[in-house]
């Protein structure tokens, strides 16, 4: 018995011996740099970081120097006269681009902007604070840029304009880089990204059909936003006192835009406010909680209801005491597209059959499985949020977390960057769902975390400890896999689309609107300076834009009294008298109208959503019989009557010019009832 008792102390002797032999090799093993001078270590790092850094800006860079050299194939820009150019910005980016005029046009930067927070010269009978209506900070940041750089006598406005914009593009394209990079790691991602997103240039941007939008500014900050947030929490989320930071963040965000937007209440009654505030409290409460007691425990458990809770009666006491207008036709249009409520008003079923409130079409997500896109996508969000959710049920049960994750644990759930873009992508999705315009912050969303995912050798680390594989070690196949998929997904993308965009650069394409420019000619040339024009929405912003005349409407769909003024004008398209037409016109001060021949004789794709059809829903003209729907009145189409010159159209207007696409009608002052 003492011989054997021996011989296992001797054994054990032995594998102890054997274990502290083999400790060091492991740990070289899981760092690679223990071993190296701390200068081979900062070298590496800063060659990494430097080469990083140049790939990101060349990529922002040449993507600018794309959409600059698409632009001019497109427009031929440069051969243009200003009237032509200015034609280019389509319906609402026309009104925008004119107030950026306006602010050049005059004598001082402060007179500028007074006249635009008390512009009576854009709408007919309304003085409105152009700035906060239409948030114009953008147009006031490139006209101070312009003025202060001394660029009036180097570049034209227009060309510093859209380069402002197509420089923010590819800020916008840098940040989507350097986040995908922060978070798997390697440039591949960043390049990746780039890849995709120009490949779906359809899906992830509108910059091709209208440069002035809003978002084309706002996306590339939040895009530099999303990418400090994802450094932040990668490198510094250690404690519920970080998180504690971000919604300070948030709250500092949300005071900051309530001052820039003239003290906007409603961002005061906004569901984020009131959803921060609420984990705000949550988390003093588990902070200041001591941990291990009953009453610490049960907060963990009741925590996401403590956090509804709060939010929702917040919000509510939000808006009961602070002065607040609810948008009306908002809350109808949700009503009706949830299926909810149906209506006759114009207004609603207007913005229901606009493309981008729609949801999106199999065309969408065709061309992104095309792209192969959307299978990787869907393959990393699922492994992610299987991760996070395994993470949250272990947070449930009591289990910490591990301070530091290695790539052997694969638990890339861990990770509060993962957490964070798992979440976002999940609402922009939904979001993207039901409206196809939210797609324009979804793909490229898509794009950044597709990229992630095949590039980051924990992902694949993270399938593999959920297959249990054993077969090829596990490290090492992850991190040949990490590098191999991204090579044949660029490979393949390269192949099959570089020869496309090539010859998508190559081709000289033709825009240009003869009707439109003779029509413009016409009004600077023949109509008096005190001229008011009535017309659709879309054509009375390019007119305010090309000729600086007096409008009765706008392209705007915040404002309740124009989304009134838009449908009483859409009513020359409607079949109602011509005296109706007339009051109507007059009360407000319109001297002159357009009639646009492409919507009276409009024959769109989708019955019911061209706009004559609407009208005659809204206005009762429309009859069901056994099913089919047909237009009744006993007066015949406005813009078609007016036409043939009979009384009593001629009585109240005079056709003072026209061409293929345009009718111009003086509205008579002195009524004529002469047949």
């Amino acid at each position: 018995m003492e011989e054997g008792a021996e011989d296992l102390r001797q054994r054990k002797k032995q594998n102890c011996t054997e274990t502290d032999e083999m400790a060091p090799d492991e740990k070289n093993k899981e760092n690679p740099n223990l071993g190296r001078s701390p200068k081979y270590v900062l070298f590496q790092r800063f060659a990494k970081l430097f080469f990083g850094c140049v790939a990101a800006v060349t990529s922002g860079m040449m993507y600018a120097v794309y959409l600059s050299t698409y632009h001019e194939r497109k427009f031929w820009f440069s051969s243009r006269q200003e009237l032509e150019r200015e034609i280019t910005f389509q319906g609402d980016s026309a009104i925008y681009y004119s107030f950026y005029k306006e602010l050049l046009k005059a004598p001082s930067f402060e007179r500028g902007v007074y006249e635009l927070t008390h512009n009576n010269k854009t709408v007919s009978l309304r003085t409105i604070n152009a700035v906060q209506q239409m948030t114009l900070y953008p147009e006031l940041i490139a006209s101070v840029l312009y003025q202060a750089s001394g660029s009036e006598e180097v570049i034209e406005p227009v060309y510093f304009y859209i380069g402002i914009v197509f420089g923010l593009q590819g800020i916008y394209m840098a940040a989507l880089f350097v986040t995908s990079w922060v978070m798997s790691g390697t440039w591949l991602a960043g390049m990746l990204t780039v890849a995709w997103f120009i490949i779906n240039r359809t899906d992830t941007t509108r910059i091709d059909y209208s440069i002035p939008l809003r978002e084309n500014w706002a996306l590339p900050y939040f895009a530099c936003q999303v990418a400090a947030l994802t450094g932040y929490l990668k490198n510094n989320i250690n404690s519920s006192a970080e998180v504690h930071e971000v919604y300070k963040i948030y709250l500092f965000s949300l005071f900051l835009a309530y001052l820039l937007q003239f003290e906007n209440p409603a961002l005061l009654v906004s569901p984020l406010l009131s959803l921060v505030a609420a984990l705000m409290l949550s988390k003093c409460l588990q902070m200041n909680m001591k941990k291990g007691t009953f009453i610490s425990r049960m907060l963990k458990i009741m925590y996401f209801y403590l956090v509804f809770t709060v939010t929702v009666t917040m919000n509510f006491l939000l808006k009961t005491f602070v002065p607040h207008k609810e948008n009306e036709h908002v809350l109808k249009f949700l009503e009706v597209k949830f299926g909810l409520n149906t209506t006759k008003n114009f207004t609603v079923n207007w913005l229901l059959c606009q493309e981008s409130l729609q949801t999106p079409s199999q065309d969408f997500f065709l061309r992104l499985t095309q792209s192969s896109l959307l299978p990787f996508y869907i393959l990393v969000l699922i492994i992610c949020l299987s991760s996070v959710t395994q993470v949250i049920f272990r947070r449930i049960s009591g289990e910490p977390l591990k301070e530091k994750i290695t790539l052997d644990d694969g638990r890339i759930g861990e990770r509060p960057e993962i957490a964070y873009h798992v979440i976002h992508t999940m609402l922009m999705g939904s979001l993207a769902m039901i409206l196809e315009g939210m797609k324009y912050l979804w793909t490229p969303y898509m794009c950044m975390l597709a990229a992630f995912g095949v590039c980051s050798p924990e992902l694949w680390m993270t399938l593999f400890k959920w297959l249990r594989l054993r077969a090829v070690h596990p490290i090492l196949l992850a991190l040949i896999l990490s590098m191999a998929v991204p090579s044949i997904i660029g490979f393949s993308l390269w192949k099959e689309y570089f020869p496309r965009i090539m010859t998508e650069l190559s081709e000289l394409q033709e825009f240009y609107d003869s009707d439109t420019v003779e029509l413009m000619m016409w009004v600077k040339r023949q109509a008096p300076v005190a001229a008011v024009f009535a017309g659709s929405p879309q054509l009375m912003g390019m007119i305010k834009l090309c000729t600086g005349w007096m409008v009765t409407s706008l392209p705007l769909y915040n404002d309740v009294d124009l989304l009134q003024r838009n449908e009483n004008i859409y009513q020359i398209y409607s079949k109602r008298s011509a005296e109706d037409i007339y009051k109507i016109l007059t009360s407000y001060k319109a001297t002159y109208l357009i009639i646009e021949d492409s919507i009276c004789n409009e024959v769109g794709p989708v019955k019911g959503c061209r706009v004559k059809d609407l009208l005659d829903i809204a206005n009762g003209h429309v009859v069901c019989d056994e099913g089919d729907s047909y237009a009744y009145s006993k007066y015949g189409r406005f813009c078609h009557e007016i036409k043939m010159n009979y009384s009593p159209y001629v009585n109240y207007f005079t056709r003072v010019y026209w061409n293929r696409s345009y009718f111009v009608y003086k509205i008579n002052t002195v009524i004529s009832f002469q047949s």
